[in-house]
């Protein structure tokens, strides 16, 4: 965690869908940080989770994982883990089926990953829940299998868009809680969407606030709350009551 490296770096990334586009976004995430993707609904910031994570072509504009430059390689060459706003667990599949899911593309030898979904169950507290299926499951025990997924292919980067947005108020602490243990156990670099501020205060180390499809700001929450860059990063934290 003392690594402070660079281990993503955006440069001049360019992306247009409809009316709607990302403009000349560049940003540098050391390794081990774990920043906030902020800004309110539709500033874009979903769309940038999509494009690092090799959902969406870019129109241009680079992205480096370490020192590859990442931005033409499919999914699954880019060693990011991603946990979607509805999570996006195969309804049919076991939870253990779902986690183990990014091993079983990759032809892991299947003794390895057993012994990997085991240890991944024992950190998330589902071990009860390996042979359930996710219909039966709470909102909470849904993002745990999800996040399971995501970290099991021991991702550089783990990307959460909205994580618990779906939840209760105390289900919501103790998931931002289980990203932080998670984060200080296995170093894992997070980038988390939201437009919270409670949210915000409980995990953000660093904050990137986005508007209109641009990053208006990034820095510390305290930087942007006491010296916003323009009206809409005051207006936000104003709102906030911050």
């Amino acid at each position: 965690m003392n690594d402070k490296r660079i281990l993503l770096k955006v440069q001049g990334l360019n992306f247009e869908i409809g009316s709607f586009s990302l403009k000349d976004i560049n940003l540098s995430v050391n390794s081990g940080d774990y920043m906030v993707l902020l800004g309110k609904n539709g500033a874009g910031k979903t769309l940038f989770l999509d494009c690092l994570c090799g959902l969406r072509k870019l129109k241009s504009g680079e992205i480096f994982i370490g020192d590859r430059d990442v931005a033409g390689l499919p999914p699954r060459e880019r060693n990011i883990g991603y946990v979607p706003q509805d999570y996006a667990l195969f309804p049919k599949m076991k939870v253990k089926q779902n986690i183990s899911f990014g091993l079983e593309i990759r032809k892991i030898n299947k003794e390895v990953i057993r012994e990997k979904v085991g240890r991944m169950a024992d950190l998330l507290g589902i071990s009860k829940l390996l042979e359930n299926y996710p219909k039966g499951l709470s909102g909470g025990e849904k993002q745990k299998v999800a996040l399971g997924r995501a970290l099991i292919i021991e991702p550089g980067m783990l990307l959460l868009d909205e994580p618990v947005s779906a939840l209760d108020e105390p289900t919501k602490m103790k998931c931002c809680q289980e990203f932080l243990k998670i984060q200080k156990e296995t170093g894992v670099t997070i980038l988390h969407v939201c437009h919270n501020i409670d949210e915000v205060l409980m995990v953000a180390q660093r904050v990137c606030f986005f508007d209109n499809g641009k990053i208006v700001q990034s820095g510390p929450l305290n930087e942007l709350i006491k010296k916003p860059a323009n009206e809409v990063v005051a207006g936000f934290f104003k709102k906030e009551k911050c």
